[in-house]
């Protein structure tokens, strides 16, 4: 076999050896000098109590969304929801958000402290100081209130007390559903001992 006569020829000879025996020097030294691997130094995923999850389940930052069967958009959200007894299909929130946007381009934001879902009824029960907000100027607080979930219809059976864009307002009980009279309209009624403290716009 003739030897190679020129230097590009010997300096490729000479790398294909090499090359293989620092690539097996190198991967020698990675395995000879690793760290000991301590298992207490764990990254802990999850400061979770584990226990205390098994025990009362939950599920945390819950979102709903649907479309209501006049059209209307219904999402809610929730800090964490425990479902109900065993068996049961409902369950309890807290700090419950739900945003209602209805086909006639109105929209109307729920807060709660807490809430309950009743799966039979179709309803999203909100209690502890519900906060009831418009885009129409309406700012409202009462101590309950429900909202179906499969058609529009909020109602607060209960006192409640705030501001619409006509003035100050106490009433019994209040609803938001469709106006019969108009097709494609919303109302909000007022009912039960209605006060209403008119303060005109300067």
């Amino acid at each position: 076999m003739a030897r190679p006569d020129n230097l590009h020829s010997r300096l490729v000879s000479w790398l294909k050896i090499l090359l293989p025996l620092v690539a097996l020097v190198m991967l020698s030294t990675l395995f000879l000098v690793s760290r000991t691997i301590d298992p207490s130094d764990a990254i802990p995923y999850s400061e979770v109590d584990i226990e205390d999850r098994v025990r009362e389940p939950r599920i945390t930052a819950p979102t709903y969304a649907g479309i209501t069967s006049d059209g209307a958009a219904l999402t809610v959200d929730a800090a964490e929801v425990r479902p109900g007894a065993e068996g049961s299909p409902d369950g309890s929130a807290l700090a419950l958000q739900a945003e209602l946007d209805t086909p006639d381009g109105a929209s109307t934001r729920l807060v709660a402290e807490r809430g309950a879902l009743d799966q039979a009824a179709r309803l999203l029960r909100l209690e502890g100081g519900v906060q009831i907000s418009t885009s129409t100027g309406y700012r409202l607080t009462t101590d309950a209130l429900s909202a179906a979930l499969d058609v529009t219809d909020v109602q607060s059976p209960g006192a409640l007390a705030g501001t619409t864009p006509m003035g100050q307002i106490t009433a019994g009980s209040m609803r938001i559903t469709q106006d019969a009279t108009a097709a494609g309209g919303y109302v909000i009624v007022f009912g039960n001992r209605v006060r209403l403290i008119y303060e005109p716009q300067n």
